[in-house]
């Protein structure tokens, strides 16, 4: 028997371009599209056969299409740019939701780092106002 946390609800917020879950163990993360397409558990950004994960650039307005559940273990997230092959487990998601400061953090690093600025998504656009 596993120790990882099971997802007890999944919710997508397309209006908000984010993945609720909430797990077993009483925790419950939002994810930005984002995040979860620019740090996709798919070999086109993880790397193929040993060459390096890719950089994934203007993600920003990603939306999440669809999920369908694999087995007990994981989903499979539809993006609306075409990409639907990472397949996310349970440990995996949870990892991304406690430390997703820190992954954030990093993608932006990586980012300046590559020389490419980041555009704030047009989907928040007069998000300020409406507040």
């Amino acid at each position: 028997m596993s120790d990882t946390p099971k997802p007890i609800d999944i919710t997508v917020h397309t209006r908000s371009h984010t993945l609720e879950i909430s797990f077993d163990d009483g925790s419950r993360f939002i994810y930005p599209a984002e995040l979860l397409r620019v740090y996709s558990p798919s070999a086109e950004v993880r790397g193929h056969w040993g060459q390096g994960a890719k950089l994934q650039l203007d993600k920003q307005d990603v939306n999440i299409t669809d999920i369908k559940p694999v087995g007990q273990y994981a989903i499979k997230i539809f993006f609306d740019d075409g990409h639907d092959s990472g397949l996310f487990d349970w440990a995996y998601l949870h990892d991304l939701g406690r430390k997703q400061a820190l992954y954030w953090t990093d993608y932006l690093d990586r980012l300046q780092q590559a020389g490419h600025q980041r555009i704030p998504p047009s989907w928040t656009e007069g998000a300020q106002e409406q507040s």
